[in-house]
């Protein structure tokens, strides 16, 4: 009985949307001509009384594709080393990567009743804008993700605790930063979904979404 309140309170929170935090390192800003290099998600889950939580990680390394442009200042920023054997050996290429990614978010969607996955990031822009050339790229035709629409960590933290940088604002919401770990997919990604959880839980416990829910089943039984 939890477990079906829970997954109604997800499909009714974010309008049957399932919010998945995504963070990519790429191999400079152009998301046409640049590589991605390593890919990330974290899907979220909801307790019965509809606390937003981080639930599975999924993270690989990715092959730049053929004709990829890798900008030595990414790689100084990244940390990420190209060639380092025993990334040749575990990385995937996009096509691989991206469908290892979006199987479980697609499982993650029909478990919590929703319909479609939406992005969340920090500074979302540059991660969709990123996903979205690879998935062309790819010829993927069933993107789990809303091709546009998403949510910027930035943006909400810069009005929930007025910082926009993420070890900031992290460490603003009382969330552990290792900037030595930054800049890896794995741990933004991580960092950023507890990050979205906490303000999302925050803005609940003050009464935002319940409040707004009352009034909209007020003004459906007017």
């Amino acid at each position: 009985m939890s477990e079906a309140i829970a997954r109604e309170l997800m499909a009714q929170r974010f309008r049957s949307y399932l919010p998945v935090v995504v963070d990519l390192e790429t191999g400079g800003f152009n998301a046409q001509g640049d590589a991605v290099l390593e890919i990330a998600a974290v899907t979220l889950t909801m307790d019965p009384e509809g606390n937003l939580l981080p639930d599975a990680t999924y993270a690989y390394h990715v092959q730049p594709f053929e004709g990829a442009n890798v900008e030595q200042t990414a790689l100084d920023f990244t940390g990420i080393n190209l060639d380092d054997p025993l990334r040749h050996q575990i990385a995937l290429s996009e096509a691989e990567a991206l469908n290892e990614i979006f199987r479980p978010i697609r499982k993650s969607i029909k478990a919590h009743d929703c319909t479609r996955a939406i992005l969340v990031g920090h500074n979302a822009a540059f991660d969709q804008g990123f996903l979205n050339a690879a998935v062309n790229r790819c010829g993927i035709k069933r993107n789990p993700f809303h091709p546009f629409s998403s949510f910027d960590t930035a943006t909400l933290a810069g009005l929930v605790y007025g910082q926009t940088v993420l070890a900031r604002a992290c460490r603003a919401a009382g969330i552990e930063f290792d900037n030595k770990a930054a800049h890896s997919a794995r741990y933004d990604t991580e960092r950023t979904a507890e990050l979205f959880c906490a303000m999302v839980n925050r803005y609940k416990d003050l009464g935002g979404w319940q409040l707004a829910q009352r009034e909209q089943e007020m003004d459906a039984n007017d």
